[in-house]
C-alpha cells in the first residue's frame, strides 16, 4: 500500500519546483529502472507491482495495481515507479565536441539530443537556464537511459563562450554556411536554438560560424528540421569528417 505522503511526494515531483527541493526524480518502466539502476545513480525508493528488482529490501514497496495507478502519470501504468537521487552538479568538462542548446522547450526533443549526445561520444551538454529541465519525466523517458552518461549542465550560455576564448563556438541558423561544404573545427561548441524563435539574438553575436543543413526538396512550403531531427544530422556530419 502506498501512503498520503508518499503519494503526494511523488505526485508532485511531476514539477521542477518539487525536484529541485526534495533532489529526486521520477522514472517509470522496467526498462527505464533497469538502465538509471545500471548507473552510479542512487536510488531513493522502488515501488513495483512485481518483485523483478535486485534492490535493497529497505527501499522496496511491493504494491498492487490500484496504487500504481494512483502514483504514475500514464494512462497505462508500466508495473513499476522509481524515484532516484540528482546527483550533484559539476563544473562542465569543455573539452572535445560539446552541444549547446539555447531555450530548447520541448521534453521530447531534449530527452532525444540526450540520447543522440550518448550515441555519438558527445559527453558535455550545455543548456541555457530556460531550457526544459532534464528530469522532467517525459525528458527521461526519451533519453532512454543516456541521460546517466552524458553531463548535462544549466548555465548562461554568454559568460560560458565569453570567457573560453579558446574554444570554437558554431551555431545552427536557416541562414548560414552549407554543412557539408563549409570548413569547421571538429571540436568547440555547437549552439542550437529553441524550437519556434532559433537562437537568442545574445548568444547570436558571440558565434562567429553560422552553419546550416541546405534543404535537397523542392517545396519551399516545407518548415526548418525539428531541434532533435538537426542535432543528429550535425552530429552525424561532425563525426564523419573526424572517420573519413
Amino acid at each position: 500500500m502506498v501512503s498520503k505522503s508518499q503519494i503526494k511526494l511523488i505526485t508532485s515531483l511531476e514539477q521542477k519546483k518539487s525536484r529541485t527541493k526534495n533532489r529526486l526524480f521520477i522514472v517509470e518502466g522496467i526498462k527505464g529502472i533497469s538502465e538509471i539502476l545500471a548507473s552510479n545513480y542512487t536510488l531513493d525508493s522502488l515501488y513495483t507491482t512485481k518483485e523483478i528488482f535486485d534492490v535493497p529490501a529497505s527501499k522496496a514497496h511491493l504494491i498492487n495495481e490500484a496504487d500504481l495507478k494512483k502514483i504514475s502519470r500514464l494512462k497505462t501504468p508500466q508495473t513499476a515507479i522509481a524515484l532516484f537521487e540528482i546527483p550533484e552538479v559539476k563544473s562542465p568538462d569543455l573539452n572535445g565536441l560539446i552541444i549547446a542548446l539555447d531555450g530548447v522547450r520541448d521534453p521530447g526533443n531534449l530527452g532525444t539530443i540526450i540520447r543522440l549526445c550518448d550515441w555519438f561520444g558527445v559527453k558535455t551538454l550545455l543548456c541555457s537556464k530556460d531550457t526544459v529541465d532534464s528530469y522532467n519525466p517525459k525528458v527521461v523517458q526519451a533519453s532512454m537511459g543516456s541521460i546517466t552518461r552524458v553531463q548535462v549542465v544549466y548555465l548562461d550560455l554568454s559568460p560560458v563562450i565569453k570567457n573560453n576564448p579558446g574554444i570554437p563556438v558554431m551555431g545552427t541558423f536557416l541562414e548560414g554556411e552549407n554543412l557539408y561544404e563549409a570548413k569547421f573545427p571538429s571540436n568547440g561548441i555547437l549552439v542550437l536554438g529553441n524550437e519556434a524563435n532559433g537562437i537568442s539574438k545574445e548568444v547570436e553575436q558571440l558565434v562567429p560560424k553560422k552553419l546550416t543543413i541546405p534543404q535537397f526538396g523542392d517545396s519551399q512550403n516545407t518548415e526548418s528540421l525539428n531541434v532533435a531531427m538537426a542535432t543528429a544530422v550535425f552530429l552525424g556530419e561532425f563525426r564523419r569528417r573526424e572517420n573519413y
